[in-house]
């Protein structure tokens, strides 16, 4: 059974204008796992990695309906890969929450469901 469906999309230049802005902003949406595959990257990839982290961290959020906030945060939330490249939710839950995340010239959008057994 379906228990939260989040989506979130964000333009890649408004990625870009902050980490112009705020150099640090990475290290504030990114865990540690995930910053080390972001600096392997070229700059033009690094925008799109960072944006479709954020994007796939405020879908999660919304789907479990709290917002990045109190109850969760960006450092809360941790996106891996699969062994086919898959991106899936490591922490905080896994089993049942699935990502789709996909990118534009322009725009990233990321989607979560979360599923529970009933």
């Amino acid at each position: 059974m379906i228990t939260g469906i989040g989506i979130d999309i964000i333009e890649k230049d408004r990625i870009q204008k902050v980490v112009n802005r705020q150099p640090r902003f990475p290290k504030r949406i990114l865990t540690e796992n995930e910053l080390k595959e972001y600096n392997r990257y070229p700059l033009k990839r690094k925008v799109e990695f960072l944006a479709g982290r954020f994007a796939a961290k405020e879908a999660y959020a919304k789907a479990k309906g709290v917002g990045i906030g109190e109850e969760l945060s960006f450092q809360s939330i941790e996106i891996q890969r699969d062994e086919r490249g898959k991106p899936f939710y490591a922490k905080p839950e896994s089993k049942g929450v699935h990502l789709s995340i996909s990118h534009s010239h322009e725009f990233v959008v990321a989607q979560a469901i979360i599923e529970s057994e009933a």
